[in-house]
């Protein structure tokens, strides 16, 4: 039998025999005995009722949860009764014309490890562990206290791990295989992005409809500790956002980021470069909803780097970076849609090109690196927790297309 053939067909059985056993619900709607739909449309996408789910610190305003904590008699002490755990775990197979095995089976792809809820009054955590990501342990990504309503307000306190995108479109919850590269792309050998950080973020709601962010985090990402210190050098990056709710359809948004970094570190803990780099981001976003069938969300980011190289001497223009995301959400029946679609567009272009020293003088290859692409992805929700998909993209830059079907369960 082709190889081809048999991956079909082993994915096909594998798929079924999965979708017939799994029959638990995350630990959220457990908890609440809701159903996934309260809070995602399609899992694990947000509904706006599950950011604000989220917001408030995985707690219902609502609704109360009975024995969520044990009675110990000491009022002093809350501790909760049944600790929330819940899995994701996600499988594909993948067409990759280039690659030395055109047919890959991708199972699992990922298994995470997720838990979250509240401590107590106006205080909660999250985070999950990949216990398998592409064949390795990649440990916790996601990984924070809230303080939820401080001084009465809707203001926030979050502390730990998170994306510094996350008050933007948020890439763990999208719905295709393709990723939002606009926040992962880094020049050269730059640590700034805005992925996974540590840090602390604060929220504030304003009866206008006006949502106001601000992030302090270390600005290297999620690197190991050197010595017992996470954060390599002496400075730390800021960013924050505004957006603004217009009616039931619209939110446009804007967003700053500025950091500085020191070179990366050699293996004994050293800089490789006394040189720095200074990096700026700056953007807009726009939400386009209509009635909950259709979704836009549009992302433009901007980025300066000021020697992503850290060569010495470098007295070049800034390093020019331009990132655009735009991704449509179709959903026939609005959150009870039993099959969705969804486009994505990605886009980086830079003026970043592979720095060198010839000659005892730097020199510069003529290369223009830029990445776009095109996805379109076709779900099916087999179950609320259990979704299977299909997805093509198209590259742009290397004029190829890749494919891939796969299933995402959670329990």
């Amino acid at each position: 039998m082709r190889k081809p053939v048999l991956y079909v067909l082993l994915f096909t059985f594998i798929g079924l025999f999965l979708a017939q056993e799994a029959a638990a619900i995350p630990a959220f709607a457990r908890k609440y005995r809701l159903s996934c739909t309260t809070c995602h449309a399609p899992f694990p996408r947000l509904k706006p009722y599950g950011d604000d789910f989220a917001g408030n610190g995985f707690v219902l305003e609502d609704e109360e949860a009975p024995r969520y904590f044990v009675d110990t008699g000491d009022e002093e002490l809350d501790l909760i009764r049944d600790f929330p755990l819940a899995v994701r775990f996600d499988g594909r197979i993948r067409y990759l014309p280039e690659a030395q095995s055109e047919f890959d089976l991708q199972l699992p792809y990922l298994i995470k490890l997720l838990s979250g809820g509240a401590l107590t009054d106006n205080l909660s955590y999250y985070f999950y562990m990949y216990m398998d990501e592409r064949g390795e342990v990649v440990g916790v990504e996601d990984a924070y206290l809230m303080f939820n309503n401080a001084f009465g307000q809707d203001l926030d306190f979050y502390f730990g791990q998170f994306q510094v995108s996350d008050p933007l479109f948020k890439r763990e919850l999208r719905l295709t295989m393709e990723d939002y590269m606009v926040y992962k792309y880094a020049p050269g050998e730059s640590d700034i992005a805005l992925a996974y950080d540590r840090g602390m973020m604060i929220t504030l709601g304003l009866p206008t409809g006006t949502d106001v962010i601000a992030e302090v985090v270390n600005g290297n990402g999620l690197a190991d500790a050197v010595n017992h210190v996470f954060d390599r050098d002496n400075y730390v990056s800021v960013a924050g956002r505004l957006s603004q709710g217009i009616g039931d359809m619209f939110r446009i948004g804007g967003f700053t980021y500025y950091g500085k970094e020191d070179a990366p570190l050699d293996d004994d803990g050293v800089p490789t470069s006394p040189e720095s780099n200074e990096v700026l981001y700056w953007g807009p976003d726009v939400t386009i909803n209509y009635q909950d069938y259709v979704e836009l969300n549009v992302q433009y980011m901007h980025r300066t780097d000021s020697n992503p190289y850290f060569v010495a001497g470098y007295n070049e223009d800034d390093i020019t970076s331009d990132g655009i995301m735009a991704e449509l959400i179709i959903l026939p029946n609005k959150d009870l849609s039993r099959h969705y679609a969804v486009l994505l567009y990605n886009s980086v272009k830079t003026d970043y090109k592979p720095y060198r020293e010839f000659d005892q003088s730097n020199s510069i290859y003529t290369d223009d690196p830029y990445y776009e692409t095109a996805a379109l992805h076709l779900g099916h929700v087999y179950r609320r927790n259990i979704r299977f998909f299909v997805e093509y993209l198209y590259n742009f830059d290397l004029e190829d297309h890749y494919g891939g079907a796969g299933f995402s369960f959670a329990f």
